[in-house]
């Protein structure tokens, strides 16, 4: 058995020693900026299992997103029933707006991959696989180089967070109508 087996049981069922150490990176990561670019990922397992590799071309970064609803911006104008609702549905996960986060800040990289990391009562942390498209490294990596040709994966849903939220995780008999994509399926029969 290789080490990343043991790593991932850890995290699962963390020990008091772990639980200890969270406590005090937490304590670290809340002071840090919200957007951080890291020397290697905290979870070397789940950074594996998605395609992270120790190379040049590919960058680690963490992101903190603040927990709860979203809020509309006050409405100034128009007494309509529907101006005077709070809550914002935005049909994204917290991962799914980390990505973007993350991708705004490294323009010239794409979003490979992302996993949850830590939460507490206000933020969670999530840390972002991300791959500088021009990079010569990137570009000879057989495993790497189809990414070159996409750009924008993750505000257009491609990447897994957004596949998800977009409702692509399920095949087959129920799930006709969620392909090529919602609104393409609506406008498909006008």
């Amino acid at each position: 058995m290789g080490y990343q087996k043991y790593v991932k049981e850890l995290w699962k069922k963390p020990k008091k020693t772990l639980r200890e150490e969270n406590k005090l990176r937490l304590i670290q990561w809340r002071r840090d900026p919200a957007t951080l670019r890291i020397e290697r990922p905290t979870r070397i397992d789940r950074a594996r299992n998605l395609g992270y590799k120790a190379i040049q071309g590919i960058i680690m970064v963490r992101q903190r997103v603040k927990r709860g609803g979203h809020t509309r911006p006050k409405i100034r104008h128009g007494r309509r029933p529907k101006h005077f609702t709070q809550r914002k549905v935005l049909n994204l996960s917290y991962k799914t707006i980390a990505e973007q986060r993350a991708n705004k800040k490294f323009k010239n990289c794409e979003v490979l991959n992302s996993y949850f990391v830590l939460k507490d009562g206000n933020h969670s942390w999530y840390e972002i696989i991300l791959v500088d498209r021009n990079h010569p490294r990137i570009k000879k990596d057989k495993q790497l180089s189809w990414i070159k040709k996409k750009k924008g994966r993750v505000f257009r849903g491609l990447t897994s967070a957004g596949k998800k939220s977009r409702g692509l995780r399920n095949k087959g008999k129920g799930a006709e109508k969620h392909r090529p994509s919602l609104r393409a399926r609506g406008k498909k029969g006008q």
